[in-house]
């Protein structure tokens, strides 16, 4: 679907790397810049690493691998005159770029906004930084975990303070790295359906902190409506109950009860019909107010049975619920493999590399590219020959480090 798009990625690590990893997905021709001295950071958050097809691990992290597919990496020295001119050429040709450095770094450069926009009007130029191209925290460097504790989401998350184990806690994925990802791909979108318009490129700015208090949704407004600071419920639900996880006789099991009527045939299932016509629980709103009885009543019944026993029972009656799943669990769900969700890429190093496809199904087909996380500088030659340098010249750029050895 953007099969016709040049995006240009001068970021690293993951939000930025995750957008643009979405636009390979969906057709766009990305490539990835990176320093010719060990390239992403992530290239090197491991263990694990790849293992090739002989058994020996590799350099490639599974970080690194997990936010990479579809692009191609030319590794450039942007600190050299030589390097910034290469950049600036790959900037004429490009309709995207994207770029996590701090604010103004790229100015130092003649790499910034203003300087690209000059010289391609038409470019978006997209900036993803920890707090923001203004305000009095745009010089701070940010990362997600200190972005989950400042913008709210580790005040949510974990159990009550007067819990065992209670406390806050950080999100088992980066997930606002992952969000602010997402959000850039979609400003992306936005701004290249304008631009078909209007012809103008524009600079999107997003920040990690602001993409965190963005989707603090629900309880962001349960806050700012309801006056009272939310607490945290484990893997409850502040608005709805019961939608958390339960013991079973054997493991765990996870309700979502999103309404009376679910509720009324859960209290069935349990063989505790009466419970959905007392007046404490009747309604939704009744059961968050007397959450604690109410929990007091289906935490002994759920321990009656094993996990299996309820899947099967409580989704025969339409009651959602479902495991919690290890991710060894999580891989051999047969909804995930009828999904096909795990596709291996032919990747230079091991042709069976695992692959997380690209969620998204267009005329029922994946839109995941095929197209395997590049090595480092695995194409210098290939992009500096389409630019128009010769051999000769590649040859010198090389020898001066340039572009790396890739």
């Amino acid at each position: 679907m953007l099969e016709d798009i040049r995006v240009l990625d001068l970021s690293r690590v993951l939000a930025g790397p995750w957008a643009t990893q979405l636009l390979a997905d969906y057709g766009a021709e990305v490539i990835k810049i990176e320093h010719p001295a060990g390239g992403d950071d992530t290239r090197s958050w491991g263990p694990p690493f790849l293992r090739d097809e002989a058994g020996n691990e590799t350099a490639e992290s599974a970080y690194f691998l997990s936010a990479n597919r579809g692009k191609r990496s030319l590794s450039v020295d942007i600190s050299q005159p030589a390097g910034q001119r290469l950049i600036t050429q790959l900037a004429e040709r490009a309709d995207v770029l994207v770029e996590n450095f701090k604010v103004g770094a790229l100015a130092r450069y003649g790499l910034d906004y203003a300087a690209l926009h000059a010289l391609n009007p038409a470019l978006i130029y997209c900036s993803i930084t920890g707090f923001g191209q203004t305000g009095p925290d745009a010089q701070r460097a940010g990362y997600d975990a200190m972005i989950q504790g400042m913008g709210g989401f580790m005040s949510l998350t974990g159990l009550p303070e007067d819990a065992p184990g209670g406390g806050p806690v950080k999100g088992g994925v980066a997930i606002a790295d992952l969000m602010c990802g997402m959000y850039a791909s979609s400003a992306i979108l936005a701004a290249l359906h304008a631009r078909a318009g209007d012809g103008q490129g524009r600079h999107l700015d997003l920040s990690l902190l602001d993409t965190q208090v963005a989707w603090l949704a629900n309880q962001g407004a349960n806050y700012l409506i309801g006056g009272a600071v939310p607490q945290r419920y484990g893997s409850a639900h502040p608005n709805i109950v019961p939608y958390q996880g339960f013991a079973t006789s054997d493991g765990h099991l996870m309700l979502a009860v999103g309404n009376d009527g679910q509720f009324q045939r859960l209290c069935r299932c349990a063989g505790r019909a009466e419970l959905a016509n007392d007046p404490r629980f009747a309604r939704n709103a009744d059961r968050v107010e007397h959450r604690a009885a109410l929990l007091a009543e289906l935490a002994p019944m759920l321990t009656a049975k094993s996990t299996a026993q309820w899947l099967l029972e409580l989704r025969a009656a339409e009651v959602p619920c479902g495991p919690i799943n290890t991710l060894d669990q999580v891989y051999a769900e047969p909804q995930v493999r009828h999904r096909q969700l795990v596709q291996p890429l032919a990747h230079p190093l091991n042709q069976a590399l695992p692959n997380v496809v690209c969620p998204v199904r267009v005329n029922g087909q994946t839109s995941s590219s095929q197209r395997p996380p590049p090595l480092l500088g695995q194409h210098n030659r290939e992009i500096l020959r389409e630019l128009g340098y010769s051999e000769a010249q590649v040859a010198e750029m090389l020898h001066q480090g340039i572009v790396g050895a890739g």
